[in-house]
């Protein structure tokens, strides 16, 4: 995809058209914006005199709009709450499923939670790559103690199923992004 940037053009193209940021009017004019938009890209790399870089191209188009949608599927772009402690493993320890989270261990009587809910349900559109969602720790007792979790709010990053870094609520400083 990187070799052609025609290619990589059309493929950034796709990918801002899905997402979830972006202010619709209605479910249907979102399926008719992406169905004329599919269509303007296939018939640009149509226009195209290689027909192999077409069929790749289009190819890279259609994992691209799979990958989107399943993400979609996944609750990315959104903040969501899993009320499972086996779903909170599943979803944040084996990387398989999601290679970037962020994990709130929150609890109702803490009003520097609803803060943090409020920040991070803002990056959670704007970083539409990495899953983000909040857990009562009352729901997640086992999980809260492996994870040596004693001041809320808590916000934990995962890549690849191992946490990376910690932000609670006595931490003045703000993540490390470089590690």
């Amino acid at each position: 995809m990187d070799s052609n940037p025609k290619i990589a053009s059309l493929a950034s193209r796709i990918v801002e058209s899905n997402r979830p940021d972006r202010h619709r009017r209605q479910d249907e004019d979102d399926e008719d914006d992406t169905d004329a938009l599919f269509a303007e890209l296939e018939e640009e790399i149509e226009n195209d005199g290689d027909a192999a870089l077409r069929e790749h191209g289009l190819d890279v188009l259609r994992r691209e709009m799979e990958r989107m949608q399943e993400m979609q599927k996944s609750n990315h772009g959104q903040y969501t709450e899993v009320m499972d402690e086996k779903e909170v493993v599943r979803v944040s320890a084996t990387g398989r499923h999601e290679p970037r989270c962020v994990v709130h261990f929150y609890h109702t009587n803490f009003k520097r939670c609803e803060i943090m809910d409020k920040h991070l349900a803002l990056l959670a559109k704007k970083y539409f790559s990495t899953r983000f969602f909040r857990v009562f720790v009352e729901n997640v007792p086992w999980l809260v103690e492996r994870l040596g979790i004693k001041v809320l709010p808590c916000v934990i990053c995962f890549v690849d199923g191992t946490s990376k870094d910690r932000k609670n609520d006595d931490d003045d400083d703000v993540f490390d992004l470089d590690d």
